[in-house]
């Protein structure tokens, strides 16, 4: 075991002293030493209920022959960052968290982990910092929050009912009281937030990989299969050191392209191509982002799910889950490994009934095409991304004029001033990795663009990104960035752009020989933030295209 490096031999007396001093009896030191990186915190709605989850991880390892340590790993939630400086330190953290896990398991040398994680920067890093140590691990995902209730039947969700809502009573829709009981009811309780937003859409996205246990993505994170899951990847894990399956033989590109489909059929959270790109880099697979469009293409939309559509994570998880998206995919699927010991096409010969109202047939998809493009042209020449099952059908194909924004903030007081109209092209920019630093999510101005009625008028481009909350003509992750010289630093006010999405193009159209002059004009800001750590990571983070990952090369 590796854990004997700790605790075998007479060079290891004060070693085992010290895990002594930590109450591990005699008898422990012959079993292997499990981590559990918890990410627990009272600040989060999908970490509260952690605690609980933690017994019956530590139950399961026990009962399966292991020594279970828990060790806690950060967590930021974006709802509650949005908007503000907290918003530059979300996506970072997902390196802070690898960087984490990997230290506390290294410098332990622990034989195997379970990933107990929910939200949305926590669950790729977890899974980033597995397949970097290639070690076995198991991840347990804490689970969605159920939907809120209203009377004659109303179900509330976070995005529609707090930042489209804000946009709403500005707009004189709803009044005070209406917008406090939106505000009341949009989350309540524990669990990630209950559309397919990022964390849900990570959750779906880790057991599709084959690092979770069935129907770990979409059990509710306030029901009793949550804790019996919690409790089987504990006693699963002991099995995973002692047959050596690490996250390498998983995390295989046939399990990547799996992971796509899922995404693409039930048109989650553009913040996954940025995700599986990073952690397909760990697992040392070559995944380049033309594959999302690649796959999209012959991919079809099987569900409509909210934000964009109507049903909810209690609905998907009713309707049959992952392996029911599987199931309705199965021609598509590529049989991979996973950590329960059975494959995935194993796993999909269990499913006996799928719930097609939610999760269509390929007979009768949604939508012929999956629900994330990828963009290119000479505003973006390596690439953008659009969340196209959000999109209406009248701005599929749009041109408007440029509306210039160097800041989320000056964006969001244009559109809350009114001075945003019918025909504009919101440009928002210098909000990428580098620029923002640390490409922001923008479920503010999207939020407000549908709160405000501008949805099928208005459009937006950043080099930032999107939560996965957003809806709308909404194209980000724009590379090469601002903060780069890329060309949508030389976009100037009244300049007309063209969206395509069918085309899958996004162009400035200014002549290049303008483009070429301004070029030469232009000089790069000074940096937003100049001290701290994210000064140190605007240095080194690469592009959109890449993952946005942090890289010594």
């Amino acid at each position: 075991m590796r854990s004997d490096t700790i605790k075998k031999g007479l060079e290891r007396t004060p070693h085992r002293a010290l895990i002594k001093g930590t109450g591990v009896p005699d008898s422990a030191l012959e079993k292997p030493f499990i981590g559990v990186a918890t990410s627990f915190t009272d600040l989060i709605p999908g970490h509260v209920g952690m605690r609980d989850l933690e017994r019956f991880i530590e139950k399961g390892v026990h009962s399966g022959g292991g020594y279970a340590f828990f060790f806690g790993i950060p967590g930021v939630c974006d709802g509650i960052a949005m908007g503000h400086k907290g918003m530059h330190y979300s996506l970072p953290t997902r390196e802070l968290i690898a960087d984490m896990v990997e230290s506390v398991a290294e410098a332990h040398r622990l034989d195997g982990l379970v990933l107990l994680t929910n939200c949305d920067k926590i669950t790729p890093g977890m899974l980033m910092a597995a397949a970097r140590l290639d070690i076995p691990a198991i991840v347990v995902t804490a689970g969605p929050m159920m939907a809120g209730r209203g009377d004659a039947g109303r179900r509330f969700s976070f995005v529609t009912d707090t930042f489209e809502a804000m946009a709403r009573y500005k707009a004189g829709v709803i009044d005070d009281k209406e917008l406090k009981v939106c505000e009341d009811n949009a989350c309540p309780g524990m669990g990630s937030c209950q559309g397919l937003f990022t964390a849900n859409t990570m959750a779906i996205l880790t057991e599709t990989l084959g690092m979770s246990l069935p129907r770990c993505g979409t059990a509710l994170a306030v029901s009793a299969l949550k804790r019996r899951i919690a409790f089987a990847s504990g006693e699963r894990i002991v099995d995973l050191v002692k047959n050596n399956v690490t996250p390498r033989q998983i995390l295989t590109r046939d399990a990547f392209e799996n992971a796509i489909r899922v995404d693409l059929a039930l048109g989650g959270s553009s913040n996954t191509v940025l995700h599986l790109l990073a952690i397909a880099r760990e697992a040392g697979v070559e995944l380049p982002l033309e594959t999302f469009d690649l796959l999209a293409k012959e991919t079809p939309q099987l569900a409509s799910m909210n934000p964009a559509g109507e049903y909810f994570m209690e609905d998907l998880d009713a309707a049959g889950g992952v392996l029911g998206v599987l199931k309705q995919l199965d021609g598509l699927i590529k049989d991979s490994p996973t950590v329960l010991g059975l494959s995935t096409k194993e796993l999909i010969s269990t499913v006996e009934r799928v719930d097609d109202r939610v999760i269509h047939p390929l007979t009768d998809p949604v939508k012929k095409e999956g629900g994330i493009a990828v963009l290119f042209g000479n505003l973006a020449p390596k690439g953008a991304v659009v969340k196209q099952s959000g999109v209406s059908q009248a701005m599929m194909k749009f041109e408007g004029n440029a509306r210039c924004f160097d800041s989320e903030e000056t964006a969001m007081s244009a559109l809350m001033g009114g001075k945003i109209v019918a025909g504009d092209v919101v440009v928002i920019r210098y909000e990428g990795p580098k620029g923002g630093p640390g490409m922001r999510e923008m479920l503010a101005p999207t939020a407000t663009l549908m709160g405000l009625g501008l949805g099928d008028s208005v459009a937006l481009v950043t080099d930032g990104r999107f939560s996965g909350g957003t809806r709308g003509p909404c194209i980000g992750h724009v590379s090469p960035e601002a903060a780069e010289g890329g060309p949508i630093a030389l976009v100037e006010e009244g300049d007309r752009i063209l969206l395509d999405i069918p085309s899958r193009r996004l162009e400035l159209l200014v002549d290049d020989a303008v483009l070429l002059e301004r070029k030469k004009r232009w000089s790069p800001p000074e940096p937003k933030i100049k001290t701290g750590w994210l000064a140190r990571y605007a240095k080194v983070v690469t592009s959109a295209y890449t993952g946005a990952v942090t890289t010594a090369d």
